[in-house]
C-alpha cells in the first residue's frame, strides 16, 4: 500500500531527465531497465538519458556484483544531483542561525526552535481534525509535508507498523547547523499522530532520506 502513484503519473509535463532525477531521489539507486519501466519507456532510452545526466555531473553509475555473470549497473544521484532539489534559502538561513547563536546564545536559538515547533504542531493538529485511522492521519501528514517540499510518502509494512519517509529535506542546511530542528520534527510527528515514532534513517547521517517507523 502506498500513498502515491508511480512518479511517471505525477507530472507529465516534466522532461524525461527531470523525471529520472526525481525517481533516483525518491526511490534511490536504480538500474536503467527499472527506471525505463517506471517511466513507461525502454531501458535503453533511460540508459541514454542517464549517460547524458552523468556528463552533467548529476548522476553516476556503480557496478554491483550479484553472483555469476557481469556486475549489474545501478545509477544514483551525485551531490550535484541532490543539490538540484531546493534547500529553501539555505545560505541566508544558516547565516541567521549563526548570528542568533553568536549574538544571543544557544538558549535563544533553542527558544526559537521551540516556538517554531509549537506553531507547526498547532497547524498540524488542525489539519488532523476529523481523521480517525492512522492511514488517514499519515496521508494528511504526507500531503502537508510534500507541500512543504519534503517529498513525503508512507507505506504499511508486513509487521503492521508504518514507514513514513521524506525523500528530501528543504531545510537541510539549517538542520545541519542546528540539529534541534530534527528533534522537533520527530516530536511533532509523535504528537499529531498520537503514536510511537522512531527515526531509522537520517539524511544528516549520510542516508538518502529520512525514514520513521510508526507504531
Amino acid at each position: 500500500m502506498s500513498s502515491s502513484d508511480l512518479e511517471n503519473k505525477n507530472d507529465v509535463r516534466q522532461s524525461v531527465a527531470e523525471r529520472l532525477l526525481r525517481l533516483l531521489k525518491t526511490r534511490g539507486e536504480l538500474q536503467a531497465s527499472d527506471a525505463g519501466h517506471l517511466l513507461g519507456t525502454t531501458g535503453e532510452a533511460a540508459r541514454q538519458q542517464f549517460v547524458k545526466l552523468a556528463k552533467e555531473g548529476l548522476v553516476e553509475a556503480k557496478a554491483v556484483s550479484q553472483g555469476v555473470g557481469r556486475p549489474s549497473q545501478y545509477w544514483q544521484l551525485t551531490a550535484a544531483g541532490h543539490a538540484r532539489f531546493p534547500d529553501a534559502h539555505a545560505d541566508l538561513t544558516v547565516q541567521l542561525l549563526q548570528l542568533i547563536r553568536t549574538s544571543l546564545g544557544d538558549s535563544a536559538l533553542d527558544n526559537l526552535i521551540t516556538s517554531r515547533e509549537k506553531i507547526t504542531q498547532e497547524n498540524y493538529r488542525l489539519a488532523m481534525r476529523g481523521a480517525v485511522s492512522m492511514e488517514e492521519k499519515l496521508q494528511r501528514l504526507t500531503d502537508i509535508r510534500t507541500r512543504e517540499g519534503y517529498m513525503a510518502d508512507w507505506t504499511l509494512q508486513e509487521d503492521g507498523s508504518y514507514l513514513f519517509v521524506e525523500n528530501h529535506c528543504p531545510i537541510c542546511a539549517a538542520a545541519t547547523t542546528c540539529q534541534g530542528f530534527c528533534r522537533a520534527e520527530r516530536d511533532i510527528f509523535s504528537d499529531v499522530l498520537n503514536a510511537d515514532v522512531k527515526r531509522t534513517e537520517h539524511i544528516l547521517q549520510g542516508a538518502r532520506r529520512c525514514a520513521y517507523v510508526i507504531r
